[in-house]
């Protein structure tokens, strides 16, 4: 993996204040690099550098439906269990090698040989044959119907397409590619650890040519200096989740020099709140901290209205997910009641309740340089005060972060769920996964085996009031059991100068930005 970062040169070498003064040239920032930018894996792969090289068969689009992408239409056999897609005639990849239903066939052989990574995502274990009917049909043989079998095709990772060159020499990419080469409108030009991603348009892209020159993407950890970096004139651009400070967001936003945007809902913030570990554990100390979060008050201090509430885990808006359930309300009463009856006393002269000798502590954990995450973190630690609960701050790089989301050691931990098209059945799947934070805060749920049955007949069902009444069951016991604390809808944001960049959008979900239509203005 050290090879993709030591400053690899694709196409061209370039030198920082170089690519920064280029004319046509978009800066953008995120917190890391952007990783080895394998399409067929994860973290510290980054979802937004996947999108820009790499495409599906099929795509989700901004009407939130599935249209062609590098296949051009498709069909579905009667029981269900064929797909035969039709393949683009005109798609090559950015090194010049052919796409077509051999190299869709061998992407396949590397995605399936690393099945067990992806057992989250129901259509990898369901997926019995695929093969190449010819130069330009690809065939894929389910052994069950799986109705968001074309939804799980459109997702940023794992089942999008490597050049046949770049595939390792020995083998599979699950332990590394030689280089990132997809069909997408964007291929790597030079990556510096650290510093910064270079990103050139695909000259042999089959779609609508990029616009802009190029995107230079600098490596900016703090929200606050990425802020400052838009302010000077060091980037073009704020886009995304978590890359900007709320209030910044707010003053930039009254600011006339500034074009700032909100997207539609993009999931759901949410803390998953783990039942397997003490004091979580007991349900009424879970109750309690729903009803200990005046959301209101949250969204108005914190997110200054910019991010609606939520009182579930998926908006009403998802399929499947407006069941009419009861929200937990704000009542600090009723919170301390709940801990009483759990054990929880809060002696007079005391700030935090005891139980056995043992103070009410729990463990709250979240990405450090994430600006909300960090602002919510400790308006929580607030609120919680309040009921006699302390909240252990617990502020971490990313790669700590995930691994106490596969490991379970949290008590509390920042769990946003993924939005179009994961919602509601690929978020559900991976709850399956022993390695999301879902699975670990279900875990000590005495249903958990239950749930999991559910989960995975709700998605082979070919019965449309079956598949509703299952997701109506799974749903309502996670929200009675309290495992998830909903903070807000999640959107992205998005700030620049007018003058200096213009035919700034969002892409559909969370993780596509559509670089290739922004145009930089000299």
């Amino acid at each position: 993996m050290r090879r993709f970062f030591a400053f690899i040169v694709i196409t061209c070498i370039v030198t920082l204040a170089a690519s920064a003064q280029e004319g046509g040239v978009i800066v953008y920032s995120y917190p890391a690099n952007a990783g080895p930018i394998n399409p067929h894996m994860y973290s510290p792969n980054q979802m937004y550098a996947q999108e820009m090289v790499y495409e599906p068969l099929v795509s989700l689009g901004d009407d939130g439906r599935i249209h062609p992408c590098l296949a051009e239409s498709w069909e579905v056999s009667d029981d269900g269990l064929v797909y035969i897609f039709h393949l683009r005639r005109d798609v090559r990849f950015s090194d010049g090698a052919v796409f077509d239903a051999h190299v869709a066939s061998r992407n396949f052989d590397h995605i399936l040989a690393n099945r067990a990574r992806h057992a989250w995502l129901e259509l990898a274990n369901v997926i019995t044959a695929h093969e190449a009917v010819d130069e330009f049909t690809f065939r894929l043989t389910l052994t069950t119907p799986y109705y968001p079998t074309l939804e799980d095709l459109s997702l940023p990772r794992p089942f999008r397409f490597l050049s046949p060159n770049a595939f390792p020499d020995d083998g599979i990419t699950r332990d590394g590619i030689k280089t990132p080469v997809g069909t997408g409108p964007w291929q790597v030009a030079a990556m510096r650890l650290g510093e910064y991603d270079r990103f050139v348009p695909n000259d042999h892209y089959w779609g609508k040519k990029p616009v802009p020159a190029g995107v230079l993407v600098k490596v900016i950890p703090d929200p606050v200096s990425r802020a400052l970096a838009l302010q000077t004139g060091e980037i073009d651009l704020v886009l995304g989740q978590g890359q900007i400070g709320f209030d910044t967001f707010a003053a930039m936003r009254a600011d006339p020099a500034y074009a700032t945007g909100v997207s539609d809902t993009v999931g759901t913030m949410a803390v998953a709140i783990n039942s397997a570990r003490a004091p979580t554990d007991d349900l009424r100390v879970r109750q309690a901290i729903q009803h200990m979060v005046d959301k209101d008050a949250l969204i108005g201090g914190v997110f200054l209205g910019a991010q609606p509430r939520a009182d579930f885990l998926f908006a009403p808006s998802v399929p499947y997910a407006d069941i009419g359930l009861k929200p937990y309300g704000y009542d600090l009463e009723q919170a301390g009641r709940l801990l009483d009856d759990a054990g929880w006393r809060l002696e007079p002269g005391q700030t935090v309740r005891m139980r056995d000798g043992a103070p009410l502590v729990i463990d709250y954990c979240f990405v450090g340089n994430d600006a909300a995450q960090k602002a919510a973190a400790e308006v929580l630690q607030g609120m919680a005060a309040r009921v006699g609960m302390l909240l252990n701050l617990v502020g971490e790089e990313e790669d700590s972060y995930y691994r106490r989301q596969k490991d379970g050691n949290f008590g509390m931990i920042v769990n946003p769920t993924w939005g179009p098209p994961f919602e509601p059945h690929a978020m559900l799947g991976s709850m399956r996964s022993a390695s999301h934070a879902d699975y670990q805060a279900q875990l000590g749920l005495p249903m958990k085996a239950d749930l999991d049955a559910a989960i995975t007949r709700v998605m082979r069902s070919v019965d449309e009031t079956e598949r509703a009444a299952l997701y109506r069951d799974i749903l309502t016991t996670l929200h009675d059991q309290a495992i998830y604390l909903p903070l807000h809808y999640a959107a992205l944001l998005s700030v620049h100068r007018p003058d200096r960049l213009e035919g700034v959008h969002f892409g559909p979900g969370k993780s596509k930005y559509p670089f290739e239509d922004f145009q930089k203005k000299d």
